[in-house]
């Protein structure tokens, strides 16, 4: 199996896995302060670039 497919397979696997944990945690941080959301939602949104071009940076150094 190439890097390219062993990092789809475990990029959509956690990119799922990170969704229904910030889904779930989601519910929580609606009840409080919107200050509170805007840090959440903005550290939800971006936190996921950093593995995921690591992966991606890991999947296109090898041939094979």
């Amino acid at each position: 199996m190439s890097r390219a497919s062993i990092a789809t397979l475990v990029g959509l696997a956690g990119f799922l896995a990170y969704i229904v944990g910030v889904v779930t945690l989601a519910d929580h941080v609606l009840q409080m302060h919107w200050a509170v959301q805007a840090v959440f939602f903005l550290v939800a949104g971006t936190v996921w670039a950093l593995p995921a071009s690591k992966l991606i940076i890991w999947a296109g150094s090898g041939r094979g």
